[in-house]
């Protein structure tokens, strides 16, 4: 794709290019698309991994089901940092006003939909909810969550400034994207100056970095003079979604043909899932497996997901999108994605259930229950930003 540059009257730069529409980069918005799409396909599969239903259920199935969409799905979260990269490095603004603007926007919706999650849970006891209702929406909730007390809820609650609870565990992301907002003038500074080559060579600093958490598990669990008293490896100030960050920004000015991509791309992503999915199957066969070694396949920075994620963002910006409607509603869901991950999660849950509940064949309740749980929070949240008006960034962003 040939970009061609101009500043508007602000100061700041759009992109005018095939592919984009006024100061819209409409690839980009197609990328969005499948991120948001994926990631709330990606918790549906939760109900999947952390069944508690009966014993007659087709046990090897669901936990088939759920690991195999789990798997395909991880480039969800890498995607969403990648966009962010691609659109806001580097930084065009002084640092206040960029954290004014953009961690305002996140942090009141981020606030006030937590208390939301954590209070849910007692809010539905007071209705006469039961275990079962409470642990169709949080699978892996155990008895705090179950209990459905106030005081557990204000816990929860009061914890907010620390971590994110069983109860909105979507949240973790806010929390690292408040970080990469904090992070980015100080990264800009070098991303401005820095040559291609200097790019690169991060890049694969950072690739590097990708094989820690198997080097842990596999080898030794200190490397690169980690130890008890020093976390902080040779390479940490590599690692870490900073490099999804640097690729969004380096991919968006690197256009490869279609047919290029396709051919190294599929590939690429089939041996990222066949590595997610069989690590993830086999560590969830061992017996007692820690939370780290759950995780481990199907971590975000890991050089399988990366393989998964790039070929993704790579073939998207080869969507051609001519539709005037379809434009209108990819800018839309610009508008309303952060609202949707906001609020989705109460609809994973029950998506899976109805699915169960109408016979929905297995292998696909998974991607069914998402498109339900999709349309009904993107509906939901376009309804708040019309009920609230300008005070909508409060609620939604």
């Amino acid at each position: 794709m040939t970009e061609t540059k101009k500043m508007t009257a602000s100061g700041a730069e759009s992109t005018v290019a095939s592919g984009t529409e006024g100061n819209r980069i409409v690839w980009l918005d197609v990328v969005r698309l499948v991120a948001m799409f994926t990631v709330v396909c990606c918790h549906c599969a939760d109900p999947f991994n952390f069944y508690a239903g009966d014993s007659t259920s087709d046990l090897a199935s669901i936990k088939f089901w759920g690991a195999a969409w789990g798997s395909i799905l991880r480039p969800c979260v890498p995607l969403f940092v990648m966009i962010t990269g691609a659109l806001l490095l580097p930084v065009r603004e002084d640092a206040w006003p960029f954290y004014r603007k953009r961690i305002s926007r996140v942090f009141w919706p981020f606030l006030i939909w937590s208390v939301i999650y954590c209070l849910f849970p007692w809010i539905s006891g007071l209705f006469g909810a039961g275990r079962d209702f409470i642990l169709t929406f949080f699978p892996y909730g155990g008895e705090d969550v179950t209990s459905q007390s106030l005081s557990t809820s204000l816990g929860y609650i009061a914890d907010i400034p620390v971590n994110f609870s069983v109860t909105d565990v979507h949240m973790w992301y806010i929390y690292l994207l408040i970080g990469l907002y904090l992070f980015m003038p100080i990264f800009s500074a070098w991303v401005e100056k820095a040559s291609e080559k200097a790019k690169l060579w991060f890049l694969a600093a950072w690739g590097v970095t990708l094989f820690i958490p198997y080097i842990r598990e596999f080898v030794s669990p200190y490397i690169w003079g980690e130890c008890s008293w020093n976390e902080f490896g040779m390479l940490y100030y590599f690692a870490g979604f900073n490099g999804y960050l640097l690729l969004g920004h380096y991919l968006r000015n690197h256009s490869v043909s279609l047919g290029k991509t396709l051919a190294w791309g599929i590939p690429a992503f089939i041996i990222g899932f066949a590595v997610t999915f069989a690590g993830f199957r086999h560590m969830t066969s061992l017996p007692g497996f820690t939370p780290e070694q759950l995780e481990l396949f199907i971590y975000y920075c890991s050089p399988n997901v990366v393989m998964m994620t790039v070929p993704v963002f790579m073939t998207c910006r080869h969507i051609n999108v001519r539709s005037g409607l379809i434009r209108k509603m990819l800018a839309n869901l610009t508008a309303c994605g952060f609202g949707v991950y906001m609020i989705h999660y109460f609809f994973t849950g029950p998506g899976v259930a109805l699915m169960r509940a109408i016979s929905v064949p297995i292998c696909i309740q998974i991607p069914a229950a998402a498109v339900i749980a999709f349309a009904v929070s993107w509906l939901l949240v376009i309804g708040i930003r019309k009920l609230t008006g300008r005070t909508a960034r409060y609620w939604v962003g």
